[in-house]
């Protein structure tokens, strides 16, 4: 949004209105395209007029800016004023049709079409409310890359009618690609993809959407114990529980149980219930992973071929096998993965852990140290670097 300064309780609540409004235009039958651009000529200009003269109604402000921006370019002034009347009678929406706009966005920017890159950066750009610099921050890559990969995604929905009904498993597929990019910067990603799936969960009964808010939840309630204090990753089994956000816990399960009463389990619900059972346990030695292991076969069990469908859940599933009929049988279950994650850093990082808890340090120390050589995370690669070199020191060392 340009060089303005910008407050963060005025920038909050531009974000908060940008699905609203956006929605409000395409539902109108504006091109989505030029209907985004419009939204945020709107946006600059609220940021420049609101501090001196706030509106009564900001969304119908920002509605009406935005399509004197789309008549402007049209040079259509009955056009003008025939959208002005209608906006000028349009009441303020509920929560319930805020909901509703932001699903109507998440499925225009998930359109098939759309790469899944393409698919996250609209999402962020038009739902989220973020400026093309922000969501570049976030993927660490240039800002004219972004630029281009987003203009790309608009050009591909130019002049088709959205209206048809999406799919709400691609919209849940990238809100939580959006939460598992990364965290931290001025823009926190896990925390924006959270506040979207709230959006989210407004509008549909659908179970799913309160599993994946349930995971998203129970998960960033670890945050502040996941790193050192000099930037370091720290394990699960190692991390300092005390630090953990027990009221987003508490909200987590909260969700995750009114989304486990409506009987239709799926993958995002598993996966909140495994992360509830770590959630759950006092320390590492009280975790109960029997229970886990009952979850982990039930998300096994929603693929005809877990291990070239789901690898990853077969591989999680090896860990708690090693926990419950000891690291040998864990081991044995990562094998049957080589063909298709032997060229993975998280494969080897998994044999490690094994090896390691069945005390064979020399294969562990191996293990981690191949599976350093294969990460392309620095902070995931320093760590394995560490551990190798820790367990042939004999030490501790995270």
């Amino acid at each position: 949004m340009g060089d303005i300064t910008r407050s963060p309780e005025c920038e909050g609540e531009l974000r908060g209105l940008t699905p609203r409004v956006l929605a409000t235009l395409v539902r109108r039958g504006e091109d989505f395209n030029d209907a985004e651009d419009a939204v945020q000529e709107a946006l600059l200009e609220a940021l420049r007029s609101w501090p001196r003269n706030p509106p009564r109604n900001p969304s119908a402000w920002l509605t009406t800016v935005a399509t004197r921006r789309l008549v402007d370019a049209r040079r259509n002034e009955a056009a003008r004023r025939r959208r002005e009347d209608l906006i000028s009678a349009e009441p303020r929406p509920t929560a319930a049709e805020e909901g509703d706009d932001t699903l109507f966005l998440l499925f225009c920017c998930c359109h098939p079409e759309l790469a899944p890159g393409s698919q996250v950066a609209l999402t962020l750009r038009a739902v989220g409310g973020l400026t093309t610099k922000e969501i570049a921050d976030a993927f660490y890559v240039p800002e004219s890359t972004m630029a281009q990969r987003i203009s790309r995604a608009k050009r591909t929905l130019r002049g088709r009618r959205l209206n048809q009904p999406g799919d709400l498993a691609v919209v849940l597929r990238v809100l939580y690609l959006v939460y598992t990019v990364g965290h931290g910067g001025r823009i926190d990603l896990a925390c924006e993809a959270i506040r979207l799936t709230r959006q989210l969960v407004l509008a549909t009964d659908e179970p799913e959407a309160r599993g994946l808010l349930a995971l998203m939840l129970l998960n960033h309630a670890r945050s502040a114990a996941r790193f050192d204090e000099e930037g370091r990753i720290v394990t699960l089994d190692r991390q300092n529980r005390q630090l953990w956000d027990t009221r987003e816990i508490a909200e987590g399960v909260r969700v995750l149980q009114s989304a486990l009463a409506l009987y239709r389990p799926g993958r995002y619900q598993i996966e909140a219930a495994i992360a509830a059972l770590h959630d759950d346990a006092a320390s590492a030695n009280e975790t109960d992973w029997v229970q886990i292991l009952a979850w982990y076969d039930d998300l096994i069990d929603l693929t005809d071929d877990p291990v070239r469908q789901d690898p990853a859940a077969v591989l999680g599933r090896a860990v708690v096998v090693g926990h419950v009929f000891g690291p040998a049988s864990g081991l044995r279950e990562t094998e049957a993965l080589g063909a298709v994650m032997g060229d993975r850093h998280r494969w080897h990082a998994v044999r490690g852990y094994l090896y390691e808890l069945g005390g064979d340090l020399a294969s562990a120390a191996a293990a981690y140290a191949e599976a350093a050589r294969l990460a392309t995370n620095i902070a995931e690669r320093n760590h394995l670097v560490r551990r190798a070199a820790s367990i042939r020191a004999g030490g501790e060392t995270q």
